[in-house]
């Protein structure tokens, strides 16, 4: 990983942690809610990654250039906890980022993806926490109920037992404070006007709280 590469993978928060665990090294990575071109992303960052994608649909923002950078896609429904398509303690990390508000059963997902992890393998998981019920309703979701297929609030506490549950170890966990972002917010605010004409919610997530993070790993 050159050096900017290496300060992109920092900036980013969820990155962050995939450059924590894996470095430079090879390692397979489950990404599930794959879209916004992050598959292209990732493996810009981490070329000796092999990404796998996991969603709905296929359509959600990914370009054919983001396709060749997989090395699979699973398409299907989480809730129906049926994942033999995807081969057990296969993967090194798998990342779950703002999927599992929108599931009533997350819990259950969460036990069920375990399976498909290694040994000695992370998971990490990011959501919208109960602090943001209590924050200003705003165009891209900065209110818990702004997105309509928001389903359920879940907690540290109750992921940290599930994690245990799947002879997990929590290493880090809490709220989300992306310091890069909050320094940069002066930026962020006039880049939403310029591209958007609309001041977008998540410039604030950061600096409010909005989101809570467990990092784990696999006994």
């Amino acid at each position: 990983m050159n050096y900017l590469s290496s300060l992109k993978a920092s900036i980013n928060f969820k990155f962050s942690f995939l450059k924590r665990s894996f470095g430079n090294r090879h390692f397979k990575l489950l990404d599930v809610g794959s879209g916004n071109h992050s598959a292209s992303r990732i493996h810009a960052l981490f070329p000796k990654s092999d990404y796998y994608g996991l969603d709905m649909t296929r359509d959600y923002n990914n370009s054919p250039e983001d396709f060749k950078a997989m090395k699979d896609f699973y398409e299907l429904d989480l809730t129906t906890l049926d994942y033999s398509i995807i081969p057990d303690v296969f993967f090194d990390g798998i990342w779950m980022s703002h999927v599992i508000e929108h599931l009533r059963n997350g819990d259950e997902v969460v036990l069920a993806l375990l399976k498909k992890l290694k040994p000695g393998g992370f998971f990490y998981i990011e959501y919208p926490g109960e602090w943001s019920t209590k924050l200003p309703s705003m165009h891209g979701t900065l209110n818990f109920y702004d997105d309509s297929s928001h389903v359920r609030i879940y907690s540290v506490k109750e992921l940290t037992n599930v994690f245990i549950r799947g002879h997990c170890t929590v290493i880090k966990s809490g709220t989300r404070r992306n310091w890069y972002y909050i320094a940069g917010m002066p930026v962020q605010i006039i880049k939403s006007f310029v591209k958007r004409k609309k001041l977008e919610a998540n410039v604030f997530w950061d600096l409010l709280g909005f989101a809570e993070y467990l990092y784990v790993r696999k006994k």
